[in-house]
This record gives structure tokens, C-alpha cells and sequence, in this order.
């Protein structure tokens, strides 16, 4: 992938809908909402509201919104026996990790909000972190997932999608587990550039956890004939090849095995086929493809505000004109941490210095079941504050179609395995 600050692509293909957009929002770097008069909690949002990761903070706001939209519905959130609203205040990175932070220090300094709602970005997002150090505020990031920010330790950020280490190896487990007969091999390709690169070494890692056999794994340049790997490959014939990197890529990868007659048992990445561009480019060669998800509607979790994954995804839907992606639900539920942490440290607004950081510390505390799933927060090691709680969902393009296929209670069509052989 290109620098942590850059949108992901696995999310650009949302730019088409109704969702893509925020009204009244866009290009502007600091936006706040009309004050409420009775005593409320303050929340800042930090995302890009304008830019080259637009279409992706528009996703972030907009499933933080979804959150005070509802909580508010309810009379706000409950603390000692009474409700407070919350405000929501919002600072525009304008797609720069440097604009973010200045962003975050005037959220703090001159709104005086009693948490933050991370940015889109991973490079933002670690560029608002020392802010938050700095004047001991809380963020809760629903979208940061490149495990650098949690190397770092961030004593005041907590995130609430697994770092993309965690989930494409836990997706080799379930891959494993759905394979009949048997998988038992793997092979890794992983493009060297950051995030792709992490992806691949999740893959890598996690093949062991699985119970698969790593009988290679290969470092290659985002761009480039991949000819020599392929074969490679081939030789080794492993049941899985598992490639860390985005769409771009695993059209090569497909091309490639098909002109070279080679057709693994399974093929997965953790993102990208959810792009249409992807079936698009290969048309009927991107059947059993599978991929990686965080979230879907079909996952069978609930809790009491938004209900379950299927009413969330309505009520999104029909709110914001489309259905809503696993980025805005991971958003939303970020919400339901802070309302959880709120009514556990029993102070109402307006919350003291000392309050903030108790706040934080209740965050940390952390363990609850939501519409998006578990949410626990990492206490130690390389994962530190984040949520790695969610078992990923596996899902395969069949027919033209990405359906999920894994793990059997987020299932709506069962997985191919092995592949036949190419047409």
C-alpha cells in the first residue's frame, strides 16, 4: 500500500453512493454544531471532511453520527440515573496527518470535548495521538487498523477494528476450517509497501495457528511481472496462496495463474475484492476468489441501541441512502464504548481534566457484546488498546457476486473449495 495516510482502496468503490457524501461538511477545516442548552458530553470527531480520503472520512462521520443520532433518540446517554445528550463537534484533517492534529488541539483547546472520534486514516490517527497524550483526552478510532498505531502504545487511543495483522491470519483459520478436504499448505505473496506488507506478514504469521504448512513466502514490488513467483509457486502446489495487497495486485496474481494453466485449491486476500473493479477486470475468472471483512449485516450480534447487525444496517440505510460498510459500523459502535464507559465512571457534565482521564481509564476497562460484536480492549503487547475481539468473515465472489461464506453463523452460501480448474 502507499503511505499509511492515503484511503485505502478496498473502501473507494462506496463513492458512488448516497453515502459518499456529507452535506455542508465538505472543504471545510473546522465545522462545529449549534450549542445545546441543557448540560451535554462533548464529542470532536477528526476525519477527512475534505481531500484525497474524503469519500473515507465521510464514511467515518457519518457512522459516528449514526451513533449520536441514536443515543440521542433515546434522551442521551445514561449516567446516575439521568440522560445527557451529546454534541458532537467536528475537525476536518483535510486528508493531512499534520492538519489533523491542529485540528484535534483546537477540538480540545477551544471546544473543550470531553473525548475524541479518530480519523479514517492510521496516518492521522497517529499524528492525533500525541495531542491526546498531551492534553489527556480519549480517542476512540473506529477506523485506524494498520498495527503501527498499537505498537506505539497509545495510553489514550483505543481502536475498535482489529489491526489487519490480526485479521488476515485469524482468516486462515476459519479458511482451514471450512476446506474439504482438508487444507494443509499455504503459500504467501506479500507487496512491499506498508499496509500490504503488514497483511502479508498476518497471513504469514497466522498460517502456524491454522495448522497449515508455509512452504513459502514471497516479497515483491507493487508493480512488476509476477511470472517467476507464480511458477515458483506452482512448483510447491500449496492448497492456498494468500496474497497481502490490493486489488491491483490480485488481478495479476489471477492473470498470472490462469496464462501459466495453474489454478491453487483457494486464493485469498484480505481486501479488494469487494471493489467491482475487481470482477470487473477478470469477469468470470474472479469466481472463488475469497476475501477478507470485519463486518457484515448477516453477523448475528445485538445490543440495546442499535439492536441487531440487520437493524443497524437499515437503520443506516435508510438514513444515509446506502448500505453501510464495516468502516461505519466499527464507527457507530465506538458510540456505544463511550456510552458504556460514560455511565461506568458516573460523572455527568461537564466532565472535570481529572474526569477525561478517568474516562480514559474506564475505556480501558472495556467488555462489551454490540451489533458490531465483542469489544475488549488489548492490555499489553503489540495489539496494545486495540479491539481484537471480532472473528473476520470470509467472503467469495460466486457468480459475479460476493457473497460470505464464514464462519458458519455469519454464512449465507457455502464456500467452494477446492476451485476447478480454469474455462
Amino acid at each position: 500500500m502507499a503511505p499509511i495516510d492515503r484511503s485505502f482502496s478496498r473502501r473507494r468503490f462506496l463513492g458512488g453512493s448516497a453515502m459518499a457524501i456529507s452535506a455542508g461538511a465538505l472543504g471545510m477545516p473546522f465545522v462545529r454544531t449549534a450549542r445545546a442548552q441543557a448540560a451535554t458530553f462533548k464529542a470532536g470527531v477528526i476525519t477527512s471532511l475534505s481531500g484525497e480520503n474524503i469519500l473515507g472520512g465521510n464514511l467515518t462521520k457519518q457512522g459516528y453520527d449514526l451513533w449520536a443520532d441514536a443515543i440521542n433518540a433515546k434522551g442521551g446517554v445514561e449516567v446516575a440515573g439521568d440522560r445527557f445528550k451529546v454534541e458532537m463537534f467536528y475537525g476536518d484533517d483535510q486528508s493531512s496527518p499534520a492538519t489533523g492534529a491542529d485540528a484535534a488541539e483546537r477540538l480540545i483547546v477551544q471546544n473543550g470535548v470531553d473525548v475524541l472520534f479518530g480519523p479514517y486514516t492510521s496516518g492521522s490517527t497517529i499524528a492525533v495521538q500525541p495531542i491526546c497524550q498531551k492534553y489527556q483526552v480519549p480517542m476512540i478510532s473506529g477506523s485506524a487498523e494498520s498495527p503501527n498505531v498499537w505498537k506505539a502504545k497509545p495510553e489514550f487511543n483505543f481502536g475498535i477494528i482489529p489491526a489487519v495483522d490480526t485479521t488476515s491470519g485469524l482468516s486462515l483459520g476459519v479458511l482451514a476450517k471450512l476446506s474439504k478436504p482438508a487444507a494443509k499448505t499455504v503459500a504467501v505473496i506479500s507487496v512491499n509497501e506498508p499496509f500490504s506488507k503488514e497483511t502479508g506478514e498476518g497471513f504469514r504469521d497466522g498460517a502456524k495457528d491454522a495448522g497449515l504448512d508455509l512452504v513459502t513466502y514471497e516479497l515483491v514490488p507493487p508493480e512488476g511481472d509476477l511470472t517467476p513467483v507464480i511458477s515458483k509457486i506452482a512448483a510447491l502446489n500449496p492448497d492456498i496462496i494468500a496474497v497481502g495487497g490490493h486489488e491491483e495486485v490480485l488481478i495479476n496474481v489471477v492473470k498470472t495463474s490462469k496464462s501459466l494453466n495453474y489454478r491453487p485449491k483457494a486464493l485469498i486476500m484480505h481486501y479488494g475484492i469487494t471493489n467491482p473493479a475487481f470482477a470487473q477486470a477478470l469477469g468470470p475468472d474472479a469466481d472463488g476468489t475469497t476475501g477478507v471483512v470485519v463486518w457484515l449485516p448477516t453477523v448475528s450480534y445485538k445490543d440495546d441501541v442499535f439492536g441487531t447487525a440487520k437493524d443497524f444496517s437499515q437503520m443506516a440505510q435508510k438514513k444515509l441512502g446506502g448500505e453501510p460498510d464495516y468502516t461505519a459500523a466499527a464507527c457507530a459502535a465506538s458510540g456505544l464504548v463511550l456510552g458504556d464507559a460514560l455511565k461506568r465512571l458516573g460523572k455527568k457534565p461537564a466532565l472535570t481534566p481529572e474526569d477525561r482521564v478517568a474516562l480514559k481509564d474506564a475505556i480501558a476497562e472495556t467488555d462489551i457484546q454490540t451489533f458490531y460484536g465483542p469489544i475488549k480492549f488489548e492490555k499489553d503487547g503489540p495489539h496494545y488498546h486495540d479491539n481484537i475481539q471480532p472473528v473476520p468473515v470470509l467472503v467469495q465472489i460466486q457468480g459475479g457476486k460476493t457473497v460470505a461464506v464464514g464462519p458458519k453463523e455469519a454464512a449465507a452460501a457455502d464456500y467452494i473449495y477446492p476451485l476447478p480448474a480454469w474455462k
